[in-house]
C-alpha cells in the first residue's frame, strides 16, 4: 500500500527531528558526556521512532478504511506490521 505523501509530512517531520537527536547523541558521546544524559536522549529518540512507526500504521489503517479497494494489505498483514513495532 502506498501512503499519501501529503499525509506523511508529520511523520517525515518527526523522523527529521529524531535524526537531529541522533546527531546530538553522537556528539554527546564524542564529547564524553555523562552516561545518564546519553541514555535519556537515547530513550527520547527511541520513543520518537516508535511514534513515527505507529503514525504510519495508523495512516495505513485509516486509508484502508476510507478506501478499501485501493489498499493491497489485508488485516493480518497490518496486524503483523503493528506488532513488529512492539
Amino acid at each position: 500500500m502506498e501512503l499519501d505523501p501529503t499525509e506523511m509530512q508529520a511523520v517525515v517531520k518527526r523522523l527529521k527531528r529524531a535524526q537531529g537527536q541522533i546527531g546530538g547523541i553522537l556528539k554527546m558521546i564524542e564529547d564524553g558526556r555523562d552516561c545518564q544524559d546519553i541514555v535519556t536522549q537515547l530513550a527520547a529518540v527511541s520513543k520518537a521512532l516508535d511514534r513515527a512507526g505507529f503514525a504510519v500504521i495508523a495512516l495505513g489503517l485509516r486509508q484502508c478504511i476510507t478506501d478499501p479497494q485501493q489498499g493491497s494489505m489485508d488485516v493480518e498483514s497490518m496486524e503483523k506490521l503493528f506488532l513488529s513495532l512492539a
